[in-house]
């Protein structure tokens, strides 16, 4: 074939079915038959690489990045979701959007709240020109090349396409493809994903195209965010356009007029949602009409005129083969129920915490239970309930072990604690490991590239046996690790340079102390400045700065007393180790000063520590629990008992653009 316009049909051919099969899941031909049209495409494009243009179906995996992604600017910001969890506040929703329109009988949209990974993707002329991460929702990154390798994602448009189109959708991980990609993982000796959503995000982060297409992405779109001409005046219009152009939308939408309608879709939709072949935590309600929506605006960082309303966490029967107990870095014994392997809100789970022997006897759990799984937040699986219509006859009630499964020492219990502690607190090697690991992840010195496997390996053959052998570690002794190439090994001792200067309450915070968490490491790095000075105090100087308490007190000077403590605070110093006062910039008269902030919920602009800081040096304090005291919640993504506790005691929740207006 040597015609132009006859290569362009065999262009469109292919393009035609590939959408029958991934998007529509309705192949007209064979997979050997499209194999051979593919091959005479490459054929041709061989003899005629002239002919070949971006949107060939050839060019899906395109060159490596280099350098990295390069950060680009919405023209029309990305900005997120309001969260409902009940049926009380789906109406409130709906009630305010009618108050602010002054109308009723409004028109709604239903969706599926897909959970994956945002991007908004650019066509011009029909051609896939550009997509880009959500980022913070002003900015992300470029990721063109990544998305390219979607199947599913037409790189031109089908029909009679608009000259430009910006439409937003989210990248996401079928639940096959992530169970596959975990067992390659695990067949490669790498960390698994803990689920489907961090995995995607991962696999657009990497910076070789064709690694990314053997991850195997899919990716469904929810709207428009540019469209040049005729743009449609209704949601239901826009997604509609989107799949009639070739582009996928996962599962049904609707248009609904009224509260029943709206929970009748929620109602199915989180029944079919174990049998969906991907992972969604709710549904979307959108007002239908764009026009509406344009002068309803935004409030904030979320739409005025959409809300999610999430499901209840997905709960899986499963049974428990074995309790065991882990001993913790301050030597807290900590049950753990080994399972059966099973598959709860996208993740394979195989171990749940049973938190404390109180936990278990207030439960009654027992091996052998059948029992009900849950992710608290879709995040961290635990035993919710046990199927005793299911219990086997011989099962017996389970009891805390009276000596450390690590070191054999009894065990002690506190009448003023819950916890089950070994007291071996130098002797026991599950608490040392603990401690290692602790010392080194980000909430402790913020070691990259040195996370619990490597931290694992590295004690169990002898190379670290405390804190300070961290710093000792030798190329040598890094190049004995599993599957440790020069990179990864130079990785780790650049990260450990780096890490050497840290501030004075994070390194506090790193040493591990009972009781001792961020904001009282801060706390006494602010007030004393000094970390000698910190470890030579009496209980009596320490309870004299506000925010010390008794335990705190006694559990500093306990451990800055103890020999073996001061042994290895002196030879990490000599290891390079220079913990700092950051100098804090002063604000006159700010209108922190004074203030008592909490914190809540996952911050975009800022990390923790950082919204932290920035609270301080305007003369304001942060503390961990809300009360008739507090002054502010800054609230982030999913909120949890902080902020509706905020709510009952009428204080003031800032989201993080009012937070902005305030500094």
């Amino acid at each position: 074939m040597s015609n132009k316009e006859a290569y362009k049909r065999l262009c469109d051919e292919i393009w035609e079915h590939n959408w029958h099969y991934y998007v529509k899941n309705a192949p007209k031909i064979s997979d050997y038959a499209f194999d051979k049209l593919f091959e005479e495409l490459i054929k041709i494009e061989a003899e005629h690489p002239e002919w070949i243009s971006p949107s060939s179906p050839t060019q899906r995996v395109g060159e490596m990045v280099s350098g990295g992604f390069s950060v680009e600017k919405h023209q029309i910001p990305m900005l997120s979701l309001a969260n409902s969890y009940s049926p009380e506040e789906v109406t409130e929703f709906l009630n305010r959007i009618e108050k602010l329109l002054h109308k009723q009988n409004i028109t709604y949209l239903t969706e599926l709240k897909m959970d994956g990974i945002a991007i908004s993707v650019r066509y011009e002329e029909g051609v896939l020109v550009r997509a880009v991460t959500r980022g913070n929702g002003m900015e992300g990154e470029m990721i063109t090349s990544n998305i390219r390798t979607i199947e599913s994602l037409p790189l031109k448009l089908r029909g009679n396409f608009p000259k430009v189109l910006e439409a937003r959708g989210e990248v996401y991980l079928s639940k096959t493809a992530f169970e596959t990609l975990n067992k390659q993982q695990e067949k490669s000796g790498k960390p698994l994903f803990a689920n489907p959503r961090n995995a995607a995000g991962g696999s657009l982060k990497l910076l070789n195209p064709i690694e990314v297409a053997k991850r195997k992405l899919a990716i469904s779109f929810y709207g428009i965010a540019d469209i040049s001409p005729d743009a449609p005046t209704t949601q239901y219009e826009a997604l509609k356009l989107l799949q009639k152009l070739g582009l996928p939308i996962a599962g049904e939408f609707k248009q609904c007029h009224h509260f029943d309608e709206i929970w009748n879709f929620a109602e199915k939709v989180e029944k079919m949602r174990p049998t969906l072949p991907f992972e969604i935590d709710g549904i979307v309600i959108k007002v239908d009409e764009l026009g509406a929506q344009k002068k309803l605006g935004v409030t904030g960082k979320n739409y005025r005129w959409a809300v999610a309303y999430k499901f209840a966490p997905e709960r899986t029967e499963t049974v428990i083969r074995e309790i065991t107990v882990q001993v913790g870095r301050t030597g807290v014994l900590t049950p753990v129920a080994e399972l059966d392997p099973v598959l709860v809100a996208g993740s394979t789970i195989s171990r749940a915490t049973l938190h404390n022997e109180d936990e278990v006897m207030r439960k009654d759990i027992r091996v052998g239970d059948s029992v009900f799984i849950e992710k608290g937040g879709d995040v961290i699986p635990k035993v919710v309930e046990v199927n005793k219509a299911k219990r086997p006859k011989s099962a017996q009630p389970w009891e805390m072990p009276t000596r450390c499964p690590a070191c054999d020492t009894p065990v002690m219990r506190s009448e003023e604690e819950v916890a089950v502690r070994c007291p071996n607190r130098t002797g026991c090697p599950a608490q040392e490991l603990k401690r290692i690991i602790f010392f080194t992840s980000k909430s402790g010195m913020d070691i990259d590239h040195l996370g619990e496997k490597i931290v694992t390996q590295l004690v169990e053959m002898g190379f670290v046996k405390r804190l300070s052998d961290i710093y000792e570690l030798t190329a040598e002794q890094l190049f004995q690790l599993k599957n440790f190439k020069e990179k990864a090994v130079q990785n780790i001792l650049s990260s450990l340079e780096a890490s050497k200067d840290v501030p004075l309450g994070r390194f506090i915070m790193a040493l591990g102390i009972k009781y001792v968490g961020a904001e009282t490491a801060d706390l006494l790095a602010e007030r004393v400045g000094d970390l000698e000075k910190v470890a030579l105090m009496t209980e009596e100087e320490l309870l004299e700065l506000e925010g010390i308490g008794p335990k705190v007190a006694e559990a500093l000077v306990t451990y800055f007393a103890d020999h073996d403590h001061q042994d290895e605070i002196t030879r990490l110093l000599e290891n390079g180790v220079k913990p700092s006062v950051q100098k804090v910039v002063g604000f006159q008269d700010h209108l922190f000063r004074g203030k008592t902030f909490v914190l809540t919920g996952g911050l975009e602009h800022y990390t923790r520590d950082h919204a932290r800081s920035l609270i301080k040096e305007r003369g304001g304090k942060v503390t961990s629990s809300v009360s008739k005291s507090t002054d502010y919640v800054l609230a982030g993504e999913d909120p949890g008992s902080k902020y509706e506790k905020a709510q009952k005691l009428g204080v003031k929740i800032l989201n993080e653009e009012e937070f902005l207006a305030l500094l």
